[in-house]
């Protein structure tokens, strides 16, 4: 039996072009990304199933990085494809270089204030090594060479709750190479 939130993810998905949860349509066999949750910046959950059958970019953020401007590259690529239903996700994280050693009323005053970011932030949240989220320690699993080395890594995850794409932190969020894996990920059904 479906609960509510499988239900809502399978009617989203069917609103952004999809037939429906790759999760639901096929079982539970592997572990997608849709398993996990983070907790929100501004409390709550996200819960990542809530984005079943829609591409969404998970990248770990910091407000005191030489890379925190790729907010706004962020935020000008969500605003390109989030009509086409790609979502967007920010994990501050503390862990490259004591970056983010705020609480969440510092990060939000970087990234929702100076960058005027919209799209969901999480708490603050480990990335690496032992402690890491589950997400994190599930990407490291599924692709052991593109594992976060600095801040503002991002993780595309496909339609069908896998990896489809991995991007070094050096690569600015509106590259050709990221806005075509992003078009090509929203293309797949």
């Amino acid at each position: 039996m479906m609960d509510r939130r499988q239900i809502l993810g399978a009617l989203a998905a069917m609103a952004c072009g999809a037939s429906a949860s790759p999760v639901l349509a096929q079982g539970v066999s592997r572990v997608t990304a849709y398993g996990f949750s983070f907790p929100g910046l501004h409390g709550g959950e996200i819960r990542l199933a809530e984005f079943a059958g829609r591409p969404f970019m998970v990248v770990n953020t910091a407000s005191l990085c030489g890379n925190t401007p790729q907010y706004a590259g962020l935020q000008q690529l969500w605003t390109e494809f989030r009509d086409r239903c790609l979502m967007m996700i920010g994990v501050p994280s503390n862990d490259f270089g004591n970056q983010e050693p705020g609480g969440e009323t510092e990060i939000a005053a970087v990234a929702h204030g100076q960058f005027k970011v919209s799209f969901p932030m999480t708490a603050r949240t480990v990335v690496k090594g032992p402690g890491a989220h589950p997400f994190y320690k599930w990407a490291a699993e599924a692709r052991p060479r593109d594992l976060p080395r600095w801040n503002f890594h991002k993780y595309l995850v496909g339609r069908d709750g896998y990896l489809a794409d991995s991007f070094a932190d050096t690569l600015q969020p509106t590259d050709t190479r990221i806005k075509t894996a992003v078009a090509r990920a929203l293309a797949m059904a």
